[in-house]
């Protein structure tokens, strides 16, 4: 709320001046109430960057207009995004529940990591699982065999802070 009656230019100097070294990526994602979730999720983590791979499709309305405060970035395949990983030393990380994916809460996410998310329903192209640095998964204990792709996105955004940003 410290930000609710300051001109959008003072805000976006003040978070670029913060920003998480965190990137998040989405690879052709099709609902757009999942990808204005996810940038509000972006926001909410002051992320250094977002990324829509594919089709360059967003639907502002439900963003709630918090893609006015972070870098966004599109890439028609993905590799243009690794090649942007690459030249920006981003460790590439999908999230998605295959038979090859570590449990994400084993692992420890270097600060310079860029998430990447998959479409729904059917999770990350084979292209992009073999592009990534390492697959990762959201251990469910649960019947449901997967989680609504926003919801996961939001999950590793928070394990990438418990593994990166220190409070007192």
């Amino acid at each position: 709320d410290r930000y609710k009656t300051m001109k959008l230019e003072y805000i976006v100097e003040d978070l670029q001046s913060q920003r998480q070294p965190l990137h998040v990526a989405v690879e052709n994602w099709e609902k757009d109430i999942n990808l204005g979730t996810i940038t509000r999720s972006s926001n909410a983590y002051n992320v250094s960057g977002f990324h829509i791979v594919g089709e360059k499709r967003f639907n502002r309305r439900g963003a709630m207009a918090t893609y006015r405060y972070i870098d966004m970035y599109h890439h028609e395949t993905v590799q243009d995004l690794r090649d942007y990983c690459d030249k920006n030393n981003l460790f590439l990380a999908g999230i998605d529940c295959i038979e090859s994916s570590k449990p994400m809460e084993t692992e420890q996410f270097a600060p310079n990591t860029m998430l990447l998310m998959g479409n729904e329903g059917v999770g990350l192209t084979p292209e992009a699982i073999e592009l990534c640095d390492g697959i990762y998964e959201i251990t469910m204990y649960g019947s449901t065999r997967s989680l609504n792709s926003s919801v996961a996105a939001g999950i590793a955004m928070y394990h990438w802070a418990q593994c990166n940003i220190k409070t007192e």
